[in-house]
């Protein structure tokens, strides 16, 4: 290749917008490789774009991690982070968000329910938004899960008022801005657009397609999160009415213009951002 392509092509690369996708994955093996190759497929064609994949392997008992590090010599965007023990979906996400390199950050599971190929639509909803959550139209799901499903979010929806209607949905994609705004603690995951609501920022919904699990097995029942997702909406709503949105003015003083010869008054910046309410679609 010539000096003046390779430099075209490294300027085309470096106008791109770094997006980081970060998938939380626990003995999910078995799903990785057609997970990996439709997110890479769903990036494709996003020529704005540049993809860095973080697989979390959340202290895995199957071959994940032998799987990821196979992927990943057939995968240059591809990054696997290894939990010391398994520390729960929030804690894999949380260290995959905060290592993350991209100033859009996209999340979604490894048990291809999610679709990859809904990630563009994300990306286009954020020219309106901050976070943008998608919720499951139509979800391939048992008829007891989608109906505690249903009622775990209309009861998030009255105690914490997040204005999310399908918080279960791990389908997300958000601005870098957002992550200072998230506070790590066991389940924290289901509260994301609540704690970028707190911060002020813009949240949309748009629907996503929702496929039934081919592989490997749910990790999430009714009997085992009932009592502590109960627990951390009432958390979560006292966190709401606590926190602490930083809001300031700076004085800007032109550098250019020595302080003995100013005649106008220093220039003001305002920082500051007002609550939105959240956009349903």
């Amino acid at each position: 290749m010539k000096t003046e392509e390779l430099k075209i092509l490294q300027k085309e690369f470096a106008m791109k917008v770094l997006v980081s996708v970060v998938v939380p994955a626990y003995n999910e093996a078995s799903n990785l490789p057609g997970l990996v190759a439709a997110i890479a497929e769903a990036f494709r064609s996003l020529d704005s774009y540049a993809l860095e994949c973080i697989v979390v392997n959340d202290g895995s008992t199957d071959n994940t991690g032998q799987v990821l590090r196979r992927l990943s010599v057939q995968y240059s965007c591809l990054r696997s982070i290894h939990m010391r023990q398994n520390s729960g979906q929030s804690a894999a996400l949380i260290a995959g968000l905060r290592s993350s390199k991209g100033s859009i950050l996209v999340t979604l599971d490894a048990d291809l329910q999610n679709d990859p190929a809904d990630i563009p639509l994300l990306l286009d909803a954020l020219g309106s938004a901050d976070f943008v959550s998608g919720y499951r139209q139509r979800r391939h799901d048992s008829l007891f899960r989608r109906l505690t499903s249903y009622l775990g979010n209309q009861l998030r929806r009255r105690i914490v008022d997040d204005g999310i209607r399908d918080a279960g949905c791990g389908l997300k994609a958000f601005d870098r801005a957002c992550l200072e705004h998230i506070i790590p603690f066991h389940g924290v995951h289901r509260f994301f657009a609540a704690m970028v609501r707190n911060g002020g920022l813009r949240v949309k919904e748009i629907p996503v397609r929702h496929h039934p699990r081919q592989n490997g097995e749910s990790k999430y029942g009714f009997f085992n999160r009932f009592f502590w997702v109960l627990q951390d909406f009432f958390g979560v709503a006292w966190l709401k009415k606590r926190y602490l949105l930083i809001a300031f003015d700076e004085d800007i003083v032109p550098l250019a213009v020595p302080k003995s010869e100013m005649t106008e008054l220093p220039v003001f910046r305002t920082v500051v951002r007002e609550q939105k309410d959240t956009v349903h679609v």
